[in-house]
């Protein structure tokens, strides 16, 4: 049935305009919300009582995202409010989690219904979508939230702050105390035209993470040590990076913080489970070079690897010469891409591009340079710093730091590898 067909249905039935309520089922459909539920809800809106009474579930865990709508009570653990672009229009929204004694699960309220963190909850006729594989309360025009005297009691942690190391994407509503250790200001183009935003690093004794101020606030400089109330946590290339709002609030402390001086060392298996994880450390050995390693040229209009003078997007172009390594590191958990910039890949191969296209030229073989690459660090073993990011090909690490590892080191990493089997 067509989109036309089932609002022609619904103002049959409900007695009211047909444009008006095509328009109000398009706006659920473009959430993603399922035909047969967004009709259920006009139904509601509209006050057909033969759609039948909401159920009421007894506990968190007992939903599950076909059920449609739902009316549940339970305790709300985190408020954040962020700013979309919904249907042509900007609209702010809460969001957060919220939880009973059997499970806790995420929500997103289209009005400010009043509630913050702690209080207790009754939400009538909440939509239920699945949003990121888990089901998801949608809090409506058509909902209703009651604000209980009584509190609930949740083996859940109530309110925002969390350490970076406990920050995971999609997280909003969260309170992190953090010194600022880089920062750059600069301007992009986007929907509203230029905007002047800051990016750079923060950390906590945890951990660091990416982070970008769309609002520029003139407190985010470097050294700064702050609170920061209200971040969204997104993920940007891969890895967790704080997002600050125009709803953030931003506290200067009178306390240092001191952030760890060495990088989380993990398995690789112990990065992959993550999902992402930015500045880590892991020890292993380089078990194969991949194609696209060595002396390679890039598009000059996106820097993407050209092949036979042919970019997949500008077509055929003159290729710029460039150095990369895509090398294999296997540490017995797991095994994983690092990638090596140009710098990188000049010290390991022992001279520059202008060197490394003197031994392609010689040879009449790009692939040589590959090759002697491959002899220097294949079957060794290394120290890999960097942010890991993984996909539907695999774990990936953008290298900040290559080294050969020593005997010490190997001795850690021992130890990490008995940690994950025990």
């Amino acid at each position: 049935m067509q989109l036309d067909d089932h609002a022609e249905e619904l103002a049959s039935d409900l007695g009211v305009d047909k444009q008006e309520v095509k328009a109000d089922l398009e706006n659920l459909i473009e959430y993603s919300v399922p035909v047969d539920e967004a009709k259920q809800s006009l139904r509601r809106k509209y006050g057909d009582t033969q759609s039948g009474e909401t159920p009421t579930v007894s506990s968190i865990d007992e939903i599950d995202p076909d059920d449609g709508t739902v009316n549940l009570t339970a305790r709300v653990l985190t408020v954040g409010t962020r700013e979309i672009h919904y249907d042509g229009e900007t609209q702010v929204i809460r969001e957060g989690t919220i939880a009973d004694e059997s499970g806790k699960i995420g929500y997103t309220a289209w009005d400010d219904f009043g509630f913050e963190a702690g209080d207790t909850v009754t939400v009538g006729n909440g939509s239920v979508r699945e949003f990121r594989d888990k089901p998801e309360i949608n809090i409506g025009d058509s909902s209703t939230v009651t604000i209980k005297d009584e509190s609930l009691e949740v083996p859940y942690r109530v309110g925002g702050d969390r350490s970076l190391t406990e920050l995971s994407v999609g997280d909003s509503g969260r309170v992190i105390e953090v010194v600022v250790e880089e920062v750059e200001t600069r301007t992009i183009s986007g929907r509203d035209g230029e905007t002047t935003i800051k990016s750079g690093v923060i950390a906590d004794e945890t951990g660091r993470l990416p982070f970008t101020d769309w609002a520029a606030r003139p407190e985010m400089t470097t050294g700064a040590t702050l609170r920061l109330e209200d971040v969204y946590v997104r993920e940007f290339r891969g890895v967790p990076e704080i997002s600050l709002s125009k709803f953030t609030t931003v506290t200067e402390l009178n306390k240092p913080i001191e952030p760890q001086s060495d990088r989380t060392r993990l398995t690789i298996q112990e990065a992959v489970k993550t999902g992402g994880v930015y500045d880590i450390e892991i020890v292993g050995n380089i078990v194969d070079i991949q194609d696209g390693s060595g002396l390679i040229e890039r598009c000059p209009e996106c820097n993407r690897i050209v092949q036979n003078g042919r970019c997949r997007t500008h077509g055929d172009v003159d290729g710029v010469d460039d150095l990369r390594v895509k090398a294999v590191i296997d540490d017995g958990t797991g095994a994983a891409t690092v990638v090596l910039d140009e710098e990188q890949t000049a010290e390991i191969y022992g001279g520059g591009i202008d060197a490394a296209r003197q031994t392609a030229r010689d040879a009449m073989d790009q692939s040589v340079v590959r090759e002697k690459i491959g002899e220097e660090i294949i079957g060794r073993e290394y120290r890999v710093s960097g942010h890991l990011s993984v996909d539907e090909y695999g774990a990936r690490i953008e290298a900040t730091q290559f080294v050969e590892a020593d005997g010490n080191v190997a001795q850690q990493a021992e130890e990490l590898l008995t940690r994950v089997e025990s």
